[in-house]
């Protein structure tokens, strides 16, 4: 579904709040009380500016007697093949987030992936798909990258192992344009990236990668992800332990400099043995 062609469908998931909630008598203040999200919130679904979490929608449900409509219309939505079922609510947010932290064990984040590493594992994960299959992909991932050049942009932190650098995903070239892309962002201070490194040991997050999104007007939320399955946290305790978890990490990690200098050299490494084989 092409984005204007989406936000044309929220739209409409909004003038149906709007007039459903119209139609029961409620003000908007007076269905977030009852949904249990602020009165500007529920305005903010009714505008299409933000998207309600699956579970707000089906108290929306309850609350207006609605047969389900507003959860399978938010379901429909949602529902992206382009990407893992896990993982398309998780695309939705980052659209809304103020603030994004990740934290990647061993592979670069989707939102600073380059085309080539993209590609790369995409392939590693899925050998026998066609190239239409993959291309599908890749524009997905690069798509969602666009978040990072707008005026708007969330910040962004994000910390990676060196396992990251250290493992050439797509061969030299790709490896050395992947982290060459990574360095040009820092140095243009569109995003925050450090790097925990091999002589660190022991961290904090040792199964797997977890990220945190902060919200203008709505709780943070956390999300962690294995291989083929992601969790979505929105407790405030359990996200508040992620976070905890972060913070160490992020103690753990080399300084902003330091990491720097650290993927530079990588990308260096990379482009000097690319060009003597």
């Amino acid at each position: 579904m092409a984005n204007d062609s989406r936000l044309a469908a929220w739209e409409f998931f909004g003038s149906e709040l709007k007039r459903r909630r119209e139609n029961a008598g409620m003000t908007q203040v007076e269905l977030g009380s009852r949904v249990f999200v602020s009165g500007g919130y529920i305005g903010q679904f009714e505008q299409a500016i933000r998207k309600p979490q699956l579970d707000v929608a089906q108290r929306i449900d309850e609350v207006l007697q609605t047969d389900g409509f507003f959860e399978r219309t938010w379901r429909q939505l949602i529902n992206d093949k382009r990407y893992a079922d896990y993982f398309a609510a998780v695309v939705e947010l980052e659209r809304l987030a103020t603030k994004i932290c990740e934290f990647a064990p061993t592979v670069v984040p989707g939102l600073l992936q380059t085309a080539a590493y993209a590609q790369a594992v995409t392939l590693a994960a899925n050998p026998f798909v066609t190239d239409g299959y993959v291309e599908e992909k890749v524009t997905a991932r690069l798509e969602r990258a666009d978040i990072l050049k707008d005026a708007t942009r969330p910040e962004y932190w994000a910390i990676l192992h060196e396992n990251v650098l250290r493992t050439p995903v797509g061969g030299l070239e790709a490896m050395a344009e992947q982290l060459e892309h990574i360095a040009q962002l820092m140095r243009e201070r569109t995003v925050w990236v450090t790097v925990l490194p091999y002589a660190a040991g022991a961290h904090a997050s040792m199964g797997g990668s977890l990220k945190l999104m902060e919200f203008e007007d709505a709780p943070p939320v956390a999300y962690t992800e294995t291989e083929y399955s992601g969790t979505l946290i929105d407790d405030p305790a359990m996200v508040k332990r992620t976070q905890r978890t972060y913070d160490l990490l992020r103690g753990t990690a080399l300084s902003p400099s330091a990491s720097l200098a650290l993927i530079e050299s990588a990308a260096e490494d990379y482009r000097r043995c690319a060009s003597t084989t």
